[in-house]
């Protein structure tokens, strides 16, 4: 295995882990109280970092390698839609849950078992994390069937 695979790799597994830390929160956050105030500071920090270091990969994956290996195989097979749209989609996605999730911690910080607002907030911005970053997920899934189908109908 080489660093390229080990970046690969890394991305969508914080992604995942963001998604779990975000789902982690809404569950605290539903079930707020004094006692688990704490929890959902730390989960709600833990999103954040998740999501900032799967960013931080992703873009390193992306400049440095999708566009001089993948891309063009990609484009050349039979699934160019692959790149086409659910790469381009994903590159503008991306932003959305990265965004929230560096917010979330702000506004976990309330008493949110004290207010009914802040305690809404979090769970809404919770719910848009998990739901965008399984769209994401999903969708580096078929970019990454999009190479293995290139690879097979090329032969490589």
């Amino acid at each position: 295995m080489t660093a390229s695979d080990v970046i690969l790799y890394l991305h969508p597994t914080f992604g995942v882990l963001g998604i779990m830390a975000a789902l982690w929160v809404f569950v605290e956050a539903l079930n707020a109280s004094e006692s688990n105030r704490r929890r959902i500071l730390i989960g709600s920090y833990a999103v954040a970092a998740c999501m900032l270091l799967a960013g931080m990969f992703a873009g390193w994956w992306y400049t440095e390698l999708y566009g001089h290996f993948e891309q063009p195989v990609i484009l050349k097979g039979p699934w160019p839609w692959a790149h086409s749209f659910f790469m381009e989609t994903k590159e503008h996605l991306f932003f959305i849950p990265l965004i929230l999730a560096l917010y979330l911690p702000f506004v976990a910080r309330v008493d949110l078992f004290k207010n009914a607002r802040a305690r809404l907030m979090v769970m809404a911005v919770t719910a848009l994390i998990i739901l965008n970053g399984l769209a994401i997920e999903g969708a580096g899934a078929i970019i990454n069937g999009g190479v293995k189908v290139a690879f097979i109908h090329t032969g490589a």
